[in-house]
């Protein structure tokens, strides 16, 4: 097992793909502090606690496998994934730099 990690329930109800991963410091030693967010999330759907839930990192691999390529990036870390044609990318989120990963 990977850890735990936060993730909104559209990802998991399969209504928006993962597209935002933030990466905070770990409320524990079985959390790996990564945040998964959706396409289609808004603020006031976040704002809602009862909108985000609890997984093993594993499980929303099983989800969107590109998140294997990320998961030992820093606490700090705000990525976005990018999709094109059948290429996954992240890219920083402030930056819109390309980080050197890549799922095909």
């Amino acid at each position: 097992m990977m850890g735990g990690c936060i993730v909104s329930k559209n990802i998991i109800e399969k209504k928006g793909e993962l597209k935002w991963c933030i990466r905070e410091k770990g409320l524990d030693d079985l959390d790996t502090g990564w945040r998964f967010l959706s396409s289609i999330d808004t603020d006031e759907y976040l704002n809602d606690p009862k909108n985000m839930c609890v997984y093993n990192y594993d499980t929303i691999v099983e989800i969107e496998p590109a998140i294997l390529l990320i998961y030992d990036l820093p606490v700090g870390t705000d990525a976005t994934l990018v999709r094109e044609d059948k290429e996954r990318f992240f890219v920083d989120t402030a930056s819109g730099k390309r980080l050197p990963l890549s799922y095909y």
